[in-house]
């Protein structure tokens, strides 16, 4: 299966809120060979406030991201969007992406009245070179180089791809560091080529279900905290809600103390500090590897291969004690309010076949006809979106009322001087004097000119509302 590289370039961190700047691709085939390539800008959303930190890692002036030469974020939507439909299947692979890029991606999809699972669904699946170039840290250590930073290891692709022989000179823009992961994927595929396959495999996540749930017990790795952390884990089924969700016991807990908990009890226990009971997102291409391969500071390797054998033996003929994991885990946030912000609603639910119907005409339609189009959204999340489509693409087309409201929202959004989760005007200012505290005169004169940005926003400067 061919696999397609990229990379995104943003106004920020907040993925559910900060919207996609630049996206690069590369198509290869499995060896890596390059077959076609996208590089393409957007025009900054009106709403969105781009973060000072973002634009000064990526060297991008203010006034770039405004120009009318560039695409709308709808058209640089849709132009993505049809790029890797015409690559699909493939792998979809990324630095850091199943976390962020990904997110980003499903976010703008979502946003535009698209299925935010084009990576996903269909024969594609997803896979993240950061978390191969952790598990081959751990299981193939020697392999690559892992930089330090301030003492501490760092998976920055800015430093690990120089550190392993790759001249990134332009590092932060996104066709760069397609390059680099490419980069970074043909040396840990050459030299850690067991790992590289059973990475791939997790890649999906039916085949990452099948091998957990096949084997007795494995080894589980994560990166929390600047830190690799490994356990011995044997499985106890899936979220009856989430057949993506594994359910895991730490075997270096004895499943004689927990094996009689409620439901209730085990809720807890996933809750706590010390986590006998673990979840695993099968969709994330979680680091699981044989159990003979666990690293040597698990905790559970403490304990005589007899006793191991004989927890992991009890925990898989326990066939309550699994049953009360599985509903611990479709029930442990059941109860919990959705979230106020409509973009944070995005695993919410589905949309209607209905609203998918709707959808497609809404895309294929010419924009004069959209708004009598979007009325019969059932979906509340999808019409707020439509709304704010037409309000950025042609806001006369809107009613007066509708044009005042939205106004409005945008005004509010930017100017509000409540801790919301977006950079606002206040908060990207104090941002902007914060960075200034150490900055040399070619950063100071940027960050003048980024100051004098967030100073137009709320008067419609950039956007005829």
């Amino acid at each position: 299966m061919p696999y397609v590289f990229y990379d995104t370039e943003t106004t920020g961190l907040q993925t559910a809120f900060d919207q996609i700047l630049q996206f690069a691709a590369i198509l290869t085939d499995d060896n890596f060979n390059e077959i076609d390539s996208i590089n393409i800008r957007s025009r900054l959303l009106p709403y969105v406030v781009p973060s000072p930190g973002a634009l000064l890692t990526t060297r991008v002036k203010p006034g770039d991201i405004i120009s009318k030469n560039l695409p709308s974020h709808y058209e640089f939507i849709r132009t993505i969007r049809a790029k890797l439909l015409q690559w699909s299947p493939a792998t979809f692979i990324g630095y850091n992406s199943i976390s962020y890029d990904e997110e980003l991606l499903r976010q703008a999809f979502f946003q535009s009245l698209y299925n935010p699972y084009l990576t996903n669904t269909k024969g594609n699946s997803r896979a993240d070179i950061m978390k191969i170039a952790h598990a081959v840290s751990v299981y193939a250590p020697g392999v690559i180089k892992v930089p330090t930073l301030g003492g501490k290891e760092t998976f920055k692709l800015d430093r690990l791809a120089p550190e392993n022989g790759f001249a990134h000179d332009d590092a932060h823009e996104a066709l760069a560091d397609v390059r680099a992961t490419i980069y970074m994927a043909q040396l840990m595929k050459d030299a850690a080529p067991d790992v590289w396959a059973q990475m791939a495999m997790t890649s999906k996540k039916k085949d990452a279900v099948d091998y957990a749930l096949s084997e007795k017990m494995f080894s589980l790795t994560e990166r929390m905290f600047n830190k690799n952390y490994s356990w011995l884990v044997a499985p106890c089924g899936t979220n009856p809600k989430n057949n993506g969700q594994i359910g895991v016991f730490d075997l270096a807990y004895n499943p004689d103390d927990f094996c009689s908990l409620s439901v209730e009890q085990l809720i807890a226990v996933m809750g706590s500090k010390e986590k006998a009971v673990r979840s695993v997102r099968g969709a994330a291409q979680p680091i699981m590897m044989s159990a003979n391969l666990a690293p040597e500071n698990t905790k559970a390797l403490e304990l005589s291969p007899e006793e191991i054998e004989r927890r992991a033996n009890v925990v898989a003929a326990d066939q309550n004690f699994q049953n009360n994991v599985q509903a611990a885990l479709a029930g442990r946030f059941e109860g919990e309010e959705p979230s106020p912000y409509v973009e944070k609603q995005i695993y919410d639910g589905f949309v209607s076949d209905a609203d998918g119907v709707i959808f497609e005409k809404f895309h294929g339609a010419e924009w004069s006809a959209r708004p009598a189009i979007i009325d019969p959204i059932e979906c509340a999340r999808s019409s707020e979106f439509a709304r704010r489509l037409i309000w950025v693409q042609q806001a006369s087309l809107h009613s007066d009322q509708e044009r005042e409201r939205l106004k409005k929202w945008f005004i509010d959004r930017v100017t509000t001087e409540e801790e919301v989760p977006w950079t606002t005007i206040k908060s990207g200012m104090a941002e902007a004097d914060k960075h200034l505290k150490d900055a040399d005169y070619e950063k100071s004169a940027a960050i003048s000119d980024i100051k004098d940005f967030l100073s137009d926003y709320g008067k419609c400067s950039h956007h005829d509302c």
